[in-house]
């Protein structure tokens, strides 16, 4: 009985708190820090549930904070997540790291599962590392991060995190907004939204413009995208429809090399590629059907279609060959809830349909090993089918423990439109099909000490298929059987609480070892059967020091290393780069925090300062070359002029620092990303 009726008193809060967060969104002129017991998130079981029930490390970034940062990269605003880092490259591009070093290649596209609404951006064995730029951001109602594996529930790709970009819900009322912004890297933006509700149904619009002349030479951007939802409340039925699009047009900088390079204020903006580019388009479509089939049992069924095309160059190496590739998809997200007493059960099928290209050419004359001409081109169809059951049950009134397991499985038929064999470096394989299937398995533990302290225990496994580059696009002494699904085991011990009315907590800590890493070493080439750990602690606080006054911080401990040696006079073809096992993953800095001092001293008046710290890495395998990170200062502030019409202000790296977004080394040399200097913008934004 006592199981039952907390049963429904969890259900309760999470109405409760439903009501109260989206009254929060409605409230434009304010700016409310939201606490962990407050926040509602959707991402850890594919519907609404209070973050204080979730055994498990996420992070909510909500609609009134992603306004305050008016991020001009979506890096901006998730460098507030403890955990995470994002590389930020030329232009929309990005490298991600959530609980891990920051990935490249194959490892870097299919390590993270990037949705838009719950639904991935990419098909799984598709995807791209910079895929966060196809997502809405700038006018995001909120983004969710989830730390560590999520297979159990989103299966491949899902290996160290996933991050959720969700739409504005239509409002109760008509509603306009618009903005327009501009700073001193003559980067200019303007977005604007309608949004209501008439009777059963609502609506929303939101579209996106961004255009800027670049830091560097010859990097220009221009981006558009847009966002339709239709929602039909019809009582038993709900109906929500999503309909979303983007394009990207850019000129591409390339590395600069060396440190006196990115120590200087005019080489830093020099670009060596002036030919690079990239142009990329997408669109999305889904429909998330709800509907009760009983008392407690809940059905959910999400159609939908996708499309991407992309051309680039990829000046990162040697051949600066073009790429283009692409994939459209239609799928089929399921789950059916069941809510009886103290048990919780999800349960569902996924599948999906997949049908995509690659293209490589090089046009420059012959460097090293990388030749003229053709490199490669082939198609891949891939079907993938997934099952999946999650079950929470109430041991006691305070201790729950769930546990969940995901099956995945996939074809690829590959079939290659060029001449088989060796060109160069590179290996076509003939038409082959490959198939995979992993499993996905999660458990964990829940206690309530008090009614605002609660902790948990979690194991879960992330495995992913290989993605088609790992597989397809291959180079000399390799062969497709190489590549292996990827698996990382994890545990994970967590701490929520609040102390006081003006202290709120939250700690983790984590160990993970993971196996089958496929990456592209200093060379170039690719490794197979690799094996790394992974250990860290986070810490994400709030103090409400004044009722005017909020400081808040995420902080970010951890150890990726290398768990195999790796000698380069045993390999075939590859130079440099020793691995020794126990040595700091390239690219995995130890200390990443982030502070923001909030002060809003009437409801018209708001200003933040932020520091950011990179601490210092390695940025090769064989830990030889590193940089020594960073700390930057930003200053934000906004003024309501009147009821409807605000002014917004940012300084962007207060103190001028001359820093990398991203610091590398490869072909034996020093190479950088540096990061914008000194930036001033205004804006104005309107809403009524």
């Amino acid at each position: 009985m006592a199981c039952g009726l907390l049963r429904a008193a969890k259900r309760e809060r999470v109405l409760s708190r439903l009501s109260l967060w989206f009254a929060s969104l409605a409230a434009a002129s304010s700016l409310t820090p939201v606490f962990a017991e407050d926040a509602i998130v959707v991402t850890a079981e594919r519907r609404a549930e209070a973050l204080s029930d979730v055994p498990q490390s996420i992070s909510v970034l909500p609609a009134e904070e992603l306004r305050l940062i008016d991020a001009d990269h979506i890096s901006e605003a998730l460098a507030r997540v403890p955990g995470v880092s994002l590389n930020r490259g030329s232009g929309a591009e990005h490298l991600t790291a959530i609980r891990s070093p920051v990935l490249t290649g194959g490892a870097g596209a299919g390590s993270f599962l990037f949705l838009e609404n719950g639904v991935p951006i990419r098909s799984a064995g598709f995807a791209n590392i910079n895929g966060l730029f196809n997502a809405q951001y700038e006018l995001a109602e909120r983004i969710e991060v989830v730390r560590g594996p999520s297979g159990a529930l989103y299966g491949a790709n899902a290996i160290h995190g996933v991050i959720n970009v969700i739409a504005p819900t239509p409002s109760e009322e008509l509603s306009v907004f618009g903005e327009v912004f501009g700073d001193t890297q003559d980067r200019y933006k303007f977005k604007g939204s309608v949004s209501g509700t008439q009777g059963a149904h609502g609506f929303y619009a939101g579209a996106s413009v961004t255009t800027e002349a670049g830091y560097r030479e010859d990097a220009g951007l221009d981006q558009q995208k847009l966002t339709l939802r239709h929602l039909y409340d019809g009582g038993g039925v709900s109906i929500d429809t999503i309909f979303s699009f983007d394009n990207l047009e850019q000129e591409t900088a390339g590395f600069i090399f060396g440190r006196a390079a990115l120590n200087d204020k005019r080489l830093r903006k020099t670009n060596d590629f002036p030919q690079a580019f990239r142009d990329a388009k997408s669109a999305r479509l889904q429909s998330t059907i709800e509907f009760d089939v009983g008392e407690g049992t809940r059905v959910q069924i999400t159609p939908y279609a996708r499309w991407n095309d992309m051309d680039f160059l990829q000046h990162f190496l040697p051949s600066n060959s073009l790429e283009e590739n692409g994939h459209w998809s239609v799928g089929v997200q399921s789950a059916v809830y069941h809510d009886a007493g103290p048990l919780s059960l999800i349960a569902g099928v996924d599948a999906e349909y997949t049908d995509g290209f690659l293209y490589e050419f090089q046009s420059m004359p012959r460097i090293f090993s990388y030749t003229p001409g053709v490199h490669y081109d082939y198609d891949v169809k891939a079907v993938n089918a997934s099952g999946f059951v999650q079950g929470e049950y109430a041991l006691t009134p305070r201790t729950t423990a769930s546990a969940g397991l995901r099956v995945d499985g996939v074809i690829y038929d590959y079939n290659n439109k060029t001449d088989d064999g060796i060109v160069g470096r590179f290996l076509r394989l003939p038409d082959q099909s490959d198939d995979f299937v992993t499993v996905s398995p999660k458990f964990s533990l829940r206690h309530e000490l008090s009614d605002v302290t609660s902790i948990y225990a979690a194991y879960a496994r992330g495995a992913r298929p290989p993605q088609t580059t790992d597989l397809y696009r291959l180079q000399i002494n390799q062969t497709g059987a190489q590549a292996k699904p990827e698996k990382i085991d994890s545990f994970e011990l967590g701490l929520r609480t609040s102390l006081g009315e003006r202290i709120n907590l939250g700690l983790a800590g984590f160990f993970m070892d993971k196996r089958n890493f496929f990456f592209r070493d200093a060379d170039g080439f690719n490794v197979i059967d690799g094996k790394t750990r992974h250990v860290g602690v986070e810490a994400d606080v709030r103090i409400a020091i004044h009722e005017t006054l909020t400081l808040a911080s995420a902080v970010t401990y951890a150890e990726h290393t290398y768990r195999f040696d790796r000698n380069p006079a045993d390999t075939p073809g590859v130079v440099s780069e020793d691995i020794s096992f126990g040595d700091d993953v390239d690219t995995a800095p130890r200390v990443i925090a982030n502070a923001r001092l909030l002060w809003k001293p009437t409801d018209r008046i708001t200003a933040e300062a932020e520091w950011i710290k990179m601490g210092s890495y390695y940025t090769d395998a064989a830990n030889d070359n590193d940089y020594d990170g960073h700390i930057l200062m930003n200053l934000r502030a906004e003024a309501g002029l009147t009821e409807k019409l605000a002014a917004f202000v940012t300084v962007r790296n207060v103190t001028n620092e001359l820093y990398a977004e991203r610091a590398d080394f490869a072909f034996g040399e020093d190479r950088y990303f540096p990061g914008e200097t000194r930036t001033f913008g205004f804006g104005l934004r309107y809403r009524r």
